[in-house]
Order: structure tokens, then C-alpha cells, then sequence
């Protein structure tokens, strides 16, 4: 959890900004106050923040997504290079195998032809927002495949020039996209949703996978899911080399304003997190809830994720079982991992709060499933860990929220 400079930055090149403790080509450490990040830095004066919250597991994008949605990424049952050598995946120890790198889902059409791909087992919220016969849908940005972008860029290749950085980018990465990694809840092919009044419906072609203007065409129609995950295209979506603060806080502020101006606000809560740290990396160490002991791991030692053999119950750490391996402990889930945001905005958010409750992602996959009472996911996943979220709301009553939309300078080139 430090020495980033010499562990992260490509050596050579002109130091960048100021004289560095190791010469690198790019920007190491950062540090963005409320002039830069002005948007979150008024989100967290008005609603609520939780400042020890975590990666449920130690990894990148992929595992951080699917950690959101089941808590759970040991079980991969189909791979593009099981039981060869690969840095995204490592054998469990129980016969299978665990997600711990990027990877595409196996049968998403955009999946790259020379990117690991796979398929995963188990259950996911979705599953069990199905058995309630509820509403949901996951919207990402460049989804939709029949959308030509204003750059005449169209199907998979869509894409994106930032006005910040003049960087262009594609639209949609297929990695982010967790749901798309179970057989149950993916929509390989992009099929369109039947009609607007079809968004978030069971049985519909879209099977619960969108672009992102569908939950805007949605909410303009008065039709909102129970549950909405939004991820935006690259250039937005806050990932460190192809994004940046100014035009994440772009997408953000835009998805609030338009909420908080709809009849919807008065009963939605949005939760602002992030699938990993990638870049933004953050020095506070978080509890070590589940250990792993593979060559992958080099947390508390070599080829170690925790302590196999303790003296003490203090010192234990616990193995979770994986989705395919009969009720045994299995490796590749070495956690918590780093400290990311966690930001809860809604009129039943407590207001300039700070909640120090212990969190990880598959917290916000226990909210859900608290919410609306679908039981635990099981099989091993963190929501069994998990702490709850809910100590940033006040649920005896709303909190008196002005739904006034969030105006960023345009001393930083986003729109009024």
C-alpha cells in the first residue's frame, strides 16, 4: 500500500509536474480538492459519505463489477484459456477456478478476439430480483450496437472524443459489463428492447442489458426500474488513461440532475461507487475478511493472502467456499482490497455525514437485497460478510432536500 512511484510509473522520460522519487512518463500520485472534483466535493456537503469502504477483493475492473452484482468471482465453468497459464485467472485449490483479473464475457458479441473471456456460474442479483418479479436493468453506455455516434461510428466500434482531454475512446467496454458473464442475465447479441414501457421487464429481448439513453428515454416516460445499475461509456466512466475527474463529474451530475428533477426522487436513493481502484489508488490498508493462498497472492507474504495456520482465532483468516466446489474454502478471493469512494445521494441520505462503517461493494448488493427482502445470494459470496450501507439514511423520515441541480464552472468545460 505505497512506494506508488516506483511501482507503478513507466521509467524513463521527463518527470511530470514535479521532480519525482523515481523518473517516470506519467503522473503517479494526485491529489483533487473541491475545485477539481467540485461536483462530489457539494454531493458529500449535502448527503452522505462513507470513508472506509473497500473492493470486496483485491483486482481490477472485472472482478470489481461482478463482486457488485453477486459478491462472488470464484466459479468460472467456461474460459478461452482454462487450465493454461493466465493472469486473470488462478486455480482454486478446489478443482476450479477464479476470476481475479479483466476479462470479457465469453458470449458478448464485442468481446475482443484476442481478450480473456469468460463464463462464470452461480447466482446474481438479478436472479433474484427475477424471483420477485421485480423490475431492474443494467444501462451502459455504447450498448445499443444501432446507434451510428456523431463521429459516424457505429456497433461495437462506437466511440467518443472527450471535449477534456480530446482523447478518443470507445464507447463500450465489454469487461465492465458483469451481468453479461452469466448465462441467466446476458444479452450476448444486444438485442433492443421491444418498447420503452419493455425497459427493466422479465421476458423482454433487451433481458435486462441496455445502453444507457435507454434509462433516460425510460425516466422521460415515467418508467423507472426498481433497480437501475449505470455505468458510463469510457471517456465518462472515471478509469484512469482513458477518462478523467472533469468528464466523470459530467456523467454524474447529469444522472442526478435529471433524477432529482423527475417524480421519482422523493423514494430513490443513488449510490456512487467505484468496480476497483485502477489508478486511484489509495494508501489506507482495509480488514482482511478472506485470505487466499495461491502464487497470485503477496499480501502478508510470499504466495499468501492472510495466515493458513494460526495460534490464535484472531489471526485466522477465513477461506469462503466457492459456487462449484462442494462447500470448501477456495483460493483467488484475497480481501478486502483497496479504499474507494462510496457516496449515497438521496432526500433520505443524512445529510454532511460521514459514516466510518466498515463497507466493500457487495455491501450495495446487500442493500438491495435488504430492500426489497431477496434473501442472501450464498455459495460463498461477501454479501454474508457484508456490513450494511444503511447508516448514511435516515429511514423515520426524508431529509428536506432542495432538488436543486448541481451547476459545475465552466472554468472546467462542462455543460451548465
Amino acid at each position: 500500500m505505497d512506494l506508488f512511484p516506483s511501482k507503478t510509473g513507466a521509467a524513463g522520460g521527463t518527470p511530470v509536474l514535479y521532480p519525482a522519487v523515481t523518473t517516470t512518463t506519467g503522473m503517479v500520485l494526485g491529489y483533487f480538492d473541491g475545485n477539481t472534483v467540485t461536483a462530489m466535493w457539494e454531493y458529500a456537503q449535502h448527503f452522505a459519505l462513507n470513508d472506509n469502504s473497500y473492493n470486496t477483493q483485491f483486482g481490477p475492473s472485472s472482478p470489481g463489477a461482478v463482486n457488485l452484482i453477486s459478491g462472488q468471482t470464484n466459479g468460472i465453468i467456461q474460459s478461452t484459456a482454462l487450465n493454461t497459464p493466465s493472469t486473470n485467472e488462478v486455480a482454486d485449490g478446489q478443482g476450479g477456478w477464479t476470476l481475479i483479473g479483466d476479462a470479457d464475457p465469453l458470449s458478448d458479441a464485442c468481446a475482443g478476439s484476442s481478450k480473456f473471456q469468460v463464463n462464470l456460474s452461480g447466482k446474481n442479483v438479478g436472479d433474484l430480483l427475477n424471483s420477485a418479479g421485480l423490475s431492474w436493468g443494467w444501462f451502459q453506455g455504447g450498448f445499443d450496437l444501432t446507434v451510428t455516434n456523431p463521429n459516424g461510428t457505429t456497433g461495437c466500434s462506437r466511440s467518443t472524443v472527450s471535449p477534456i482531454t480530446g482523447l478518443t475512446e470507445p464507447d463500450y467496454v465489454p469487461h465492465h459489463e458483469p451481468f453479461q458473464f452469466y448465462a441467466a442475465t446476458q444479452n450476448p447479441t444486444h438485442a433492443r428492447p421491444s418498447s420503452i414501457a419493455s425497459i427493466g421487464v422479465a421476458g423482454d429481448a433487451g433481458n435486462h442489458q441496455y445502453d444507457l439513453h435507454d434509462f433516460f428515454d425510460a425516466l422521460a416516460a415515467g418508467h423507472l426500474p426498481a433497480v437501475s445499475f449505470l455505468k458510463a461509456q469510457s471517456y465518462q466512466n472515471a478509469h484512469p488513461g482513458n477518462s478523467n475527474p472533469l468528464d466523470e463529474q459530467a456523467f454524474v451530475v447529469n444522472a442526478i440532475n435529471t433524477l432529482e428533477q423527475s417524480p421519482f426522487w422523493s423514494t430513490t436513493a443513488v449510490i456512487i461507487a467505484y468496480d476497483d481502484s485502477d489508478g486511484w489508488y489509495d494508501h489506507q490498508m482495509g480488514p482482511l475478511v478472506n485470505g487466499s493462498f495461491t502464487t497470485s497472492d503477496s499480501l502478508t507474504g510470499t504466495s499468501a493472502c492472510g495466515t493458513q495456520t494460526a495460534t490464535s482465532t484472531a489471526a485466522a483468516t477465513p477461506q469462503l467456499p466457492g459456487p462449484n466446489s462442494a462447500g470448501l474454502p477456495v483460493n483467488g478471493r484475497c480481501g478486502y482490497g483497496v479504499r474507494t469512494p462510496l457516496l449515497a445521494i438521496s432526500p433520505w441520505a443524512k445529510p454532511n455525514y460521514v459514516d466510518n462503517t466498515v463497507t466493500d461493494q457487495s455491501s450495495i448488493l446487500r442493500f438491495i437485497e435488504d430492500n426489497w427482502s431477496l434473501g442472501r445470494i450464498g455459495g460463498g459470496s461477501f454479501d454474508s460478510l457484508a456490513n450494511p450501507i444503511t447508516g448514511m439514511f435516515n429511514f423515520t423520515q426524508p431529509t428536506p432536500q432542495n432538488a436543486t441541480p448541481v451547476v459545475l464552472s465552466t472554468v472546467t468545460g462542462l455543460p451548465q
